[in-house]
């Protein structure tokens, strides 16, 4: 037991310092109880193969097709609206729809909720630093929402249905949220003009790169944008770019040549984008994107019978560019570039690196027509277009340029919006398999379904877009973690704990007994993940509850909210790490708010708990 003991002390240093990756201090916890025969291998490699894990997965790769089709930044943009010019309202809505949201997606909700905050804030002239700590805060306050909303929801269920109990449903939880919901609001309403900042220094920073929709305005690509189908009567079916001759002849640029495909009334709607060279051949029902005066793009469509697009009721702009396979960057001409002083069409862009230059910028001035007969100089900078790999493969050419930007993040931050319709269609499905519980083995199943079909139906660029979404660290650690209940079990830790609480609580009553399980839990969250907390506090509370002959489930559920909601150091969870720069926050920040709200939560869920789960 002192063993046990000892490596956990050990590793809880080495979480609280935060030096070493908390998985890799997982990892080395467990070896360290399989070198002390503590546990064996099987016990030990228990977590990898445990359904919560397993889910966990599942989860990362649904979360991050959800955001990589831009479904939960649209759904929350457009609730944002409700806000107005209210500093009110839009406090609490910051707080309601992103607990919404963290209640289905917990991994990556203030990511995507924080642009949106900070961009709302802007506008309604509400200091930024006032709403992102509540945000973070709420994030982990939707974790109650749902079964799946926390990973430590998932621990104790875990218990639960080891030890034989009945398992909690997907929205058991529900109510212990929505009372964490309303406490919160009306805690933080009051203390969080503690966090207002005085000098708004955020307007200040500069930024890496311009965003994609800057270029676009920038160059006014879309001013003189229009876009026509290839009909079955088109005199250009069949040809390539470079035997239309449209440049020479019209003045025009295809700037791209895109398929689109819809099934099941709208539902399912596939985009293939071809970047326009001279050798792309023109096909029925292709749409190209003409780019030049509006009377000559009128002149070419009726020469060759085209018809104009017509948008869809969910298109908002008639022209508009978008930017899923094929993107835009800027890269910096240098002085020794074998193509300064040589025309355009000299250079053969398109043919060696597979790009087209759409437009250049001299000295503030915006070369958008007759590309090809200008003399590049050094110092020019080229706007240039492409898939995303032959952009990201300019920055090997060092010598001859640099690539502005972050072409490789902008990549990455474009959304998929068309297949948003999709992913909501998947996400209700599953959540519906977890609520009625029609699939075996749900909800484990219905994640993993809800994630394949993420990736099958195109949510994702790739396969190893989907890959990515996947936080290992986290998945390596709570594995690593669970078999330390085992060991805090088998070496009599556990009840030594448990023991401790019942005799040195119990005595006072269940409702002072399950005080002590909620903060205790608290104190440790300070130090250790929530994750991890909950994996050590779980079959302590189990333990204590029959010790006294008491329902599991109060104390249980003490521990998941306790894990879940520590608002006191930066640290605790990621959603408060993530918003300490952005809102530009101190260490004594998070405790003169987060202190307050963390105990009088702790006060609140005491005297509630007992109520929906009796002792």
């Amino acid at each position: 037991m002192v063993e046990t003991i000892v490596v956990l002390v050990i590793a809880a240093i080495f979480f609280a310092i935060g030096k070493v990756r908390s998985d890799i201090v997982a990892l080395c916890a467990l070896i360290s109880l399989m070198l002390l025969g503590i546990l064996t291998p099987e016990e030990a490699l228990s977590g990898f193969s445990n359904s919560v894990v397993i889910m966990l997965v599942g989860l990362f790769v649904v979360a991050g097709a959800i955001c990589q089709t831009g479904l939960a930044k649209m759904i929350s943009a457009r609730i944002m609206k409700f806000a107005g010019t209210s500093e009110i309202r839009l406090f609490i809505l910051v707080i309601l729809v992103t607990a919404v949201i963290g209640a289905f997606v917990s991994t990556g909700t203030v990511a995507l909720m924080l642009p949106i905050v900070v961009s709302i804030a802007s506008k309604s002239k509400v200091n930024e630093s006032r709403l992102l700590l509540p945000l973070a805060y709420a994030c982990s306050m939707g974790g109650m929402l749902t079964l799946i909303g926390s990973p430590p929801n998932l621990v104790i269920q875990d218990i639960l249905t080891t030890q034989g109990y009945t398992p909690l449903s997907f929205f058991s939880f529900t109510p212990i949220g929505a009372v964490c919901i309303l406490v919160a609001i009306i805690v933080l309403l009051p203390l969080s003009k503690l966090l207002i900042k005085k000098d708004d220094s955020s307007k200040a920073r500069k930024r890496k790169g311009k965003s994609l929709e800057e270029l676009v305005q920038e160059y006014r690509l879309e001013e003189n944008l229009t876009k026509y189908v290839v009909g079955h009567n088109s005199l250009i079916k069949g040809k390539t770019i470079a035997e239309l001759d449209i440049h020479n002849r019209y003045g025009l640029t295809i700037l791209e040549v895109r398929k689109e495909s819809r099934r099941r009334k709208g539902i399912i709607r596939n985009v293939n984008q071809k970047l326009a060279g001279p050798r792309t051949q023109l096909h029925e029902h292709d749409i190209i994107y003409l780019s030049g005066e509006l009377e000559q793009a009128e002149r070419f469509a009726k020469d060759y019978l085209l018809e104009p697009y017509q948008t869809s009721s969910n298109e908002s702009r008639e022209s508009t560019l978008d930017f899923y396979d094929i993107g835009i960057a800027e890269i910096l001409m240098l002085p020794a570039s074998q193509f300064v002083g040589r025309l355009m069409k000299e250079t053969e862009f398109r043919s060696k690196y597979n790009i087209n230059v759409v437009g250049i910028r001299r000295k503030g001035e915006y070369i958008t027509e007759g590309l090809a007969s200008v003399r590049l100089h050094s110092g020019d900078v080229l706007l240039v277009q492409g898939t995303w790999a032959n952009i990201m493969h300019l920055g090997t050419q060092e010598n001859e340029w640099v690539v502005l930007g972050q072409p490789l993040e902008d990549a990455a931050n474009v959304t998929l919006d068309y297949k948003a319709p999709l992913a909501a269609f998947i996400l209700v499905l599953m959540v519906l398999a977890m609520v009625f519980d029609f699939i075996p083995i749900a909800p484990v199943t219905a994640v993993m379904i809800a994630a394949v079909l993420m990736v099958i139906t195109g949510c994702f660029r790739n396969v190893e877009a989907a890959y990515k979404t996947i936080n290992w660290e986290s998945v390596v650690l709570i594995a690593a973690m669970m078999p330390m209940s085992v060991a805090l079990e088998k070496t009599g830790a556990s009840r030594l704990v448990s023991s401790s609480l019942v005799s040195g609580l119990g005595v006072y009553g269940p409702y002072v007994l399950l005080a002590g399980i909620y903060y205790t839990t608290s104190l440790m969250t300070v130090f250790i993940s929530n994750t991890a907390t909950s994996v050590l506090m779980a079959p302590i509370a189990m333990s204590s509850a029959l010790e006294l002959g008491l329902s599991p489930y109060a104390f249980l559920l003490a521990v998941a909210v306790s894990a879940t909601m520590c608002f006191v150091s930066p640290f605790s969870t990621p959603p408060n790490a993530l918003v300490m720069q952005a809102g530009r926050y101190r260490f004594m920040d998070y405790i003169k708010v987060g202190l307050p709200l963390q105990i009088i939560m702790g006060i609140a869920m005491i005297f509630f708990l007992p109520l929906l789960f009796p002792f």
